[in-house]
């Protein structure tokens, strides 16, 4: 394609946008950006100084270390995938843990987090050819981006679907407790104060319930041979 375009894939948690966002990457070529796992890299850092806990949050000292929170996205050739950098380490396994998961709604609605992560992330759109995905890409990162994707699924299944993902990387969970952390987590998400989920006017709804990754890229396929037709004549 010649048309260098920004890709943003808004959602649910555990709806699979990751996988459909890389998919698309890898199909276009493009670079793909895991905006989640900067939220998650922000919050291991937070955990790791003591600063959150279940019964504490210490935003002066979160805010006073942002700048000390450098966060990156190597390509992985070995597995053909980013993978994500804080302060030079890979975390891509820890950032996926239930302890991380457990505390990233609350790391992501201190406002100067959510600052500084769509500072960065606009300065990686600068140059297009990215696909990225989250909770506010396309309403508040990149409220001008070319294709706007909103994705939902059902509880039980996005439930299932990050049980398994997380047993494949040999983590003990417990399937209830992932259901409810998916719960709270969607009403957390919801009723923020600062850039709360929702759906952008102009995104399209994709409900992949029922679908495999290969029925989802036959949709986003169509969507751009559809909107980008005549761009590439």
């Amino acid at each position: 394609m010649d048309k260098k375009l920004i890709i943003a894939i808004d959602g649910y948690s555990s709806c699979g946008k990751s996988t459909f966002a890389k998919a698309i990457a890898k199909e276009l070529n493009y670079i793909y950006i895991d905006s989640g796992a900067m939220y998650r890299a922000v919050t291991l850092y937070c955990i790791r100084r003591g600063f959150v806990s279940d019964k504490k949050l210490n935003v002066e000292g979160i805010v006073s270390e942002l700048k000390d929170m450098h966060i990156e996205f190597v390509y992985n050739p070995d597995i053909s995938e980013y993978e994500t950098f804080l302060n030079s380490e890979n975390v891509e396994k820890e950032i996926r843990g239930l302890e991380v998961s457990s505390q990233v709604s609350r790391i992501s609605q201190i406002h100067q987090v959510r600052s500084r992560m769509v500072e960065l992330q606009r300065q990686i759109g600068v140059l297009k050819s990215i696909v990225m995905d989250g909770r506010d890409i396309g309403t508040v990162v990149f409220p001008d981006a070319d294709l706007k994707i909103f994705m939902t699924a059902s509880v039980d299944i996005r439930a299932k679907r990050r049980y398994d993902e997380l047993k494949s990387k040999g983590i003990d969970v417990d399937f209830a407790e992932i259901r409810n952390n998916i719960v709270v987590r969607d009403i957390t998400d919801e009723n923020r104060d600062i850039s709360p989920l929702r759906r952008a006017d102009d995104a399209l709804i994709l409900d992949n319930s029922r679908m495999t990754v290969e029925e989802q890229m036959e949709w986003v396929h169509k969507i751009i041979e559809e909107k980008f037709n005549d761009s590439r004549n």
